[in-house]
C-alpha cells in the first residue's frame, strides 16, 4: 500500500560526468571503478553519504553495488568497500563552472581519469580531475526550504516564487529541474525560470543557472557570482543572498511529488470537501478543497485519495465515503476503471462509487451508470517529464519517433479537454499512433479503447490519455528505472516494451476522437489504473 508519509523526501542519486563526457561506473567484477559509460543507468549510479564523524567530508557509495569508493595512498581506487573507512572520505570542491573536485581527504590528493585509468594522485585540479553532477532522480519535484520548513510555490500576483507555503497542494508548487550546461535552472509550473535575483524570466539565461551543492543529503543553489538562493523577507521570497557558504537558510529539500487531480461528476460539479467530512459533487469552482493527491499502489494498482483537508478518502458505514481517515488501509484504497473518456471507482466493498442526489458519494452501487461515472483530471502537470522502466522519454533527432530509455529528460506539455489528453513536445508537434509502416500518427488525445487496428502502435500514445496521464504523471514522481532495450511504448504505459512511438502533426479535434488501451488486454476488457514505475 502507499505509505502514510505523503511528504516523502528524495534521496538524492546521481551520475559523475568527467571532461570526456564519460559517467564513473561501479563494475561488480574487482569492484573496479571506471569512467567509459556514455549514459546514466543503474552502475553509473551514486549515492552521496555525509561522514558519520560530522566532518566536511562526504561518502560516495555505489547505488549498483551498495559499497563505498575509496582511495588509498598510492592513488589506486575502487568500489569495494562494505563499511566506510578512512580511505573513504572526500570532499567536494564546487568550481566556478558547476563542475565538482573530489578530495581525498586523508591523502590530499584529487580524483580523475579517463576510461578505465582512474586514479587519486594528482597533486593540483586539471580538467581530468573535474566531474559534472546529473542527478539520477525525477526533476519534477517539491521544494521544501529547510529553515523555514515551508514550501516553495509560484506567486503569480508578484511575479515570483516565494517559500511560504505549508503543503505543496496545487499546479504552483511543481518545480522542475532544469539541467543545462552543466548546471542547473529551477522552472516554474508556467515554464519561466528564477533568476538570482527573484525575477521569473522566459529561458535559461546565465544569471538563471546554479552550481548544485550536496550537504547532509539537502541541496543549495549557487549563482554565477557565488551567492546561494535563500528564501527572504515576510512571504520568504526565492533568491540569492549574501551568503556564500550554504548553511540552514540555504538547503532544501526535494521531495516526491505526486499526482493531484479533481474529479467531476454527472451533475457537472466538482468533488469536494468544502462542507465538512463528507465527499461530494456539490462545487462549482475548482480550488483547493476540490483538489485530491492521488497515490497508486504498485502492487495492487488501486489508488488513495487525499484531500487538502488532511484525510483519506475511506469508506464508512452503509457506503458512506468520508474523507476523515489518517492511515491508508483496505478502506481507503479505490480501484480505479477506465469507461471511454470516464472512470468508475470501485470501493473495498465490491461496489462502485456513485454520486447521489444530494450530490454525496457513496459506494453503493453494483453496476456502471452514469451517476457512477466521473472526469478525471491531472492538474499538477502542465508541463511533464516522463520515465519508463528503461529510461526517459525523448524525441529522437532527426526522426519522429520517441525513445524511452533516456538517460536525459525532454520536457512535453500537456492539456486536458473532456476527459482526454493531448502531449505536445517543444515543436508543439502532437503525440500520435499509427501502423510502423504508416509515418504518421492517428490521433493526438487519449481516451480509453483499443487502436483502429490490433497491429502494433507506432506510438504509445497520442496525448496523456486518461488511463496513461495518470501512469505517465505517476511514473514522473518514480526513481530511475534502467535497462538496455532501444523504445518502448512506456509513453503511455510505463510497463510496456518492445513498441516504437512517433510524433506527429494532430489534426484538428483529434483529442476527440482518439482512443488508447493498455497493451495487452483484450477487447471490451475494463482498463484499471495503469501502472506507475516504482520509485
Amino acid at each position: 500500500m502507499p505509505t502514510n508519509g505523503l511528504h516523502q523526501v528524495l534521496k538524492i542519486q546521481f551520475g559523475l560526468v568527467n571532461d570526456a563526457d564519460r559517467y564513473l561506473t561501479a563494475e561488480s567484477f574487482g569492484f573496479k571503478v571506471n569512467a567509459s559509460a556514455p549514459s546514466l543507468k543503474r552502475k553509473q549510479t551514486w549515492v552521496l553519504e555525509p561522514d558519520p564523524g560530522q566532518g566536511a567530508a562526504v561518502l560516495l557509495r555505489s547505488n549498483h553495488l551498495g559499497r563505498y569508493l575509496s582511495a588509498q595512498e598510492d592513488g589506486r581506487v575502487a568500489c569495494e568497500a562494505e563499511r566506510p573507512g578512512r580511505d573513504c572520505r572526500f570532499l567536494v570542491l564546487p568550481q566556478p563552472d558547476g563542475r565538482w573536485a573530489l578530495q581525498s581527504e586523508p591523502h590530499g590528493r584529487f580524483f580523475g581519469g579517463t576510461e578505465d585509468r582512474l586514479s587519486c594522485f594528482a597533486t593540483a585540479i586539471s580538467p581530468a580531475e573535474l566531474w559534472t553532477v546529473h542527478l539520477a532522480i525525477h526533476p519534477q519535484a517539491h521544494l521544501l526550504s529547510v529553515s523555514r520548513r515551508r514550501y516553495v510555490h509560484l506567486c503569480p500576483q508578484e511575479d515570483e516564487m516565494t517559500a511560504d507555503s505549508d503543503t505543496p497542494w496545487g499546479v504552483g508548487a511543481l518545480v522542475t529541474l532544469i539541467f543545462q550546461n552543466r548546471q542547473y535552472c529551477l522552472q516554474a509550473c508556467d515554464g519561466r525560470y528564477l533568476r538570482s535575483d527573484g525575477r521569473l524570466v522566459g529561458g535559461p539565461e546565465p544569471h538563471a543557472r546554479y552550481t548544485l551543492g550536496v550537504k547532509a543529503g539537502r541541496l543549495a543553489f549557487k549563482d554565477r557570482d557565488g551567492r546561494y538562493l535563500a528564501p527572504g523577507g515576510p512571504a520568504g521570497t526565492l533568491r540569492a543572498g549574501r551568503s556564500t557558504r550554504p548553511g540552514k537558510d540555504e538547503l532544501f529539500d526535494l521531495e516526491e511529488s505526486h499526482p493531484q487531480v479533481v474529479l467531476v461528476a454527472a451533475n457537472h460539479r466538482y468533488v469536494s470537501v468544502r462542507q465538512g467530512v463528507n465527499v461530494s459533487a456539490n462545487q462549482d469552482e475548482e480550488l483547493h478543497h476540490e483538489t485530491f493527491l492521488m497515490q497508486i499502489d504498485q502492487e495492487t494498482k488501486k489508488c488513495t485519495f487525499y484531500s487538502s483537508t488532511g484525510g483519506y478518502w475511506t469508506l464508512v458505514t452503509h457506503g458512506g465515503i468520508h474523507a476523515t481517515a489518517t492511515q491508508v488501509s483496505a478502506n481507503t484504497m479505490f480501484e480505479v476503471e477506465w469507461r471511454g473518456r470516464r472512470v468508475a471507482l470501485k470501493a473495498s466493498n465490491g461496489r462502485y462509487v456513485c454520486m447521489k442526489k444530494n450530490g454525496q458519494l457513496a459506494a453503493t452501487s453494483d453496476f456502471v451508470g452514469e451517476d457512477e461515472q466521473f472526469i478525471l483530471k491531472l492538474i499538477n502537470r502542465p508541463i511533464l517529464v516522463l520515465r519508463g522502466l528503461d529510461g526517459f522519454i525523448c524525441h529522437r533527432r532527426g526522426s519522429n519517433q520517441l525513445d524511452t530509455n533516456r538517460s536525459v529528460y525532454e520536457i512535453f506539455h500537456l492539456s486536458f479537454s473532456d476527459g482526454a489528453y493531448q502531449i505536445r513536445g517543444t515543436d508543439r508537434s502532437a503525440w500520435g499512433a499509427g501502423q510502423r509502416s504508416a509515418g504518421r500518427g492517428w490521433g493526438g488525445g487519449l481516451g480509453g479503447g483499443p487502436p483502429p487496428t490490433p497491429a502494433r502502435p507506432q506510438a504509445a500514445a497520442a496525448g496523456s490519455g486518461t488511463p496513461a496521464a495518470t501512469a505517465a504523471c505517476a511514473a514522473t514522481a518514480s526513481a530511475p528505472r534502467t535497462s538496455s532495450s532501444s523504445s518502448a511504448s512506456a509513453a503511455a504505459w510505463p510497463s510496456a516494451r518492445g513498441a516504437a512511438s512517433t510524433c506527429a502533426e494532430a489534426p484538428p479535434g483529434c483529442c476527440a476522437r482518439t482512443r488508447t488501451r493498455r497493451p495487452g488486454s483484450r477487447s471490451g476488457s475494463t482498463e484499471r489504473a495503469a501502472r506507475p514505475s516504482s520509485h
